[in-house]
């Protein structure tokens, strides 16, 4: 197990992704959220309270590993959590799927993460026909293969994030190639992407970053205990590899 790392200033480029499995029920929240937090925890169902307690405590334990400074002095801002309030100076990308919870952390604005279950069962033929480009329905399409959806959905997924918009209507902002170059609506700034597989999960990282091949780091958190909160056992999975994808960008008509 690794401590936290030694990057505790924001102005130090840096860019790492945390996984923390879901508890299996949390009928309560603890006292270590805000009054914001409390409030909005308060209008939630047992299976969203799990989720949504679980994430601002992984948002807390990523905050630790990225800075170095404990759990209970971190906190992200209220509203949807785009940025640490405390310490200042993160930016922040959630992404939720079957049980498991993943945090980007970045030094810089515009990061967003996504993951997705391996082997999810979905209708991703009517996806592609529905909402992707004419060029990425020719060959995803002609591939009988899920797992090429699911790389170009999770790069989807974790563009719009990083971007600030949603799915509907932007999911063709981005377009990729059959080995997976990615083309952008945002020219002018220094946007990278990378993929990988851990836990399971397929994952996807879109950040901004004036290091043509840096690579993020991915660590997996282990507690036994949400409901304090305790410096989290932080575990990294140095030995999955990153998949950069080439990414350049061209001026198009999308908001």
């Amino acid at each position: 197990m690794a401590g936290p790392s030694n990057v505790s200033n924001p102005d130090t480029a840096s860019v790492s992704v945390w996984l923390g499995r879901q508890p299996l029920e949390q009928d309560h929240f603890p006292d270590w959220l805000t009054t914001y937090e409390q409030e909005v925890a308060g209008g939630l169902a047992t299976g969203r309270l799990t989720e949504f307690v679980h994430s601002r405590w992984l948002i807390r334990q990523a905050l630790y590993g990225a800075s170095g400074q404990a759990p209970h002095l971190c906190r992200p801002v209220h509203g949807r959590p785009t940025a640490s309030a405390e310490p200042e100076g993160w930016h922040l990308s959630l992404s939720h799927s079957h049980g498991m919870s993943a945090c980007g952390v970045s030094s810089r604005p515009g990061i967003g993460v996504d993951i997705e279950p391996l082997f999810r069962e979905m209708n991703w033929r009517r996806i592609v026909k529905r909402w992707f480009s004419p060029e990425e329905q020719d060959w995803l399409l002609d591939s009988p293969d899920p797992h090429n959806f699911l790389q170009v959905w999770t790069l989807k997924e974790a563009w719009l994030k990083a971007t600030g918009r949603g799915i509907a209507n932007n999911l063709q902002t981005l377009t990729i190639s059959s080995n997976l170059e990615l083309t952008g609506d945002r020219p002018g700034e220094n946007w990278r992407a990378a993929l990988t597989q851990a836990e399971d999960y397929m994952i996807a990282l879109v950040w901004q970053s004036d290091e043509p091949e840096s690579v993020p780091d991915l660590h997996l958190v282990h507690s036994a205990d949400e409901a304090h909160l305790v410096p989290a056992e932080l575990e990294r999975l140095a030995e999955q590899p990153w998949t950069l994808c080439p990414m350049s960008q061209q001026a198009t008509n999308a908001d």
